[in-house]
């Protein structure tokens, strides 16, 4: 089977929804994208783990989704989260994302009710066949209690609407067995901040990223020198910035970064429930890791 369709190399921001009392600061979403594009980000991602897509209902997930495809007017691509435990429901999203203008879409694996390797592949491909859009997979089991196996990714692999896994695992010799399987026939995003380079050695074409909220220069710049093959100059970039990233992660994403990008002064407004404020003494571990990178004063 030939390479599969890539939907952007670089870095990808995974992108903050800023909320207001009632709603969604739509005005703040779009100075946030314009933001992203001038400072080389590579593709948008709305409506994933740190745009808290989780707690919206489906009219608003579905209008941040067309909010930020309008912003964007088709400069770079825009993944749109559409990933749920229900089958039915994500399928349902997906399509209606597709219909907004989505250029590909993330599809998280099932949480709480969680699945057999079978029942993955039994709903990856639902998704996949339901749309005509790329599908790039979102394995992160620390949050969702649920793996892909690289087997299983291997069988998924076939699938030509499957085109990339976003590899949140944590352990690099799970992501090298799943390359070592696909080999072309699924591209892999980085989807840890601190483990960018090593994935991109390994044969990833990129990242998708919370680190790009703060810093994208930087993160484009390090995913690019990747994809020139100067590791050493990449590592350099990720090892300075990673006293950031261990603060970005000191509590749980978005809760760190949406503070952040307020210190910037950002409208980001505030975290929805159950996420809360940082604790003072994390929030002072953050700014300082902000002023040490030059973020703030």
């Amino acid at each position: 089977m030939s390479a599969k369709k890539t939907v952007f190399t670089g870095s990808g921001c995974a992108i903050i929804t800023p909320f207001t009392n009632t709603g969604v600061n739509f005005e703040e979403m779009d100075r946030l994208v314009e933001f992203q594009i001038e400072n080389g980000t590579d593709a948008i991602i709305v409506c994933g783990t740190t745009g808290e897509a989780s707690t919206m209902d489906d009219k608003e997930h579905l209008a941040v989704i067309e909010r930020v495809v309008k912003a964007v007017d088709g400069r770079i691509p825009v993944i749109a989260g559409t990933g749920s435990n229900d089958s039915r429901h994500g399928l349902e999203l997906s399509r209606s994302a597709e219909k907004l203008g989505a250029d590909a879409l993330l599809h998280v694996t099932p949480y709480y009710n969680k699945a057999t390797q079978d029942g993955l592949i039994k709903h990856f491909t639902l998704m996949a066949d339901g749309v005509d859009i790329p599908i790039i997979l979102y394995n992160v089991p620390s949050r969702t209690g649920c793996a892909i196996a690289p087997a299983t990714l291997n069988k998924l692999a076939d699938h030509p609407n499957i085109t990339a896994i976003k590899e949140a695992g944590g352990n690099i010799a799970v992501t090298a067995q799943m390359i070592a399987l696909c080999g072309d026939r699924i591209n892999v995003y980085s989807g840890n901040d601190d483990m960018n380079v090593a994935i991109c050695s390994l044969g990833g074409i990129g990242t998708i990223s919370v680190l790009a909220n703060v810093a994208p220069r930087q993160s484009h710049e390090m995913i690019a020198k990747c994809l020139e093959g100067d590791y050493k100059a990449a590592a350099k970039i990720q090892l300075e910035a990673l006293d950031l990233i261990n603060a970005l992660f000191c509590e749980v994403n978005p809760i760190p970064v949406k503070t952040a990008m307020r210190l910037m002064g950002y409208d980001a407004g505030g975290l929805r429930l159950p996420l809360s404020e940082m604790s003072p003494a994390n929030l002072e571990r953050l700014k300082g890791a902000m002023v040490a990178y030059g973020l703030i004063k």
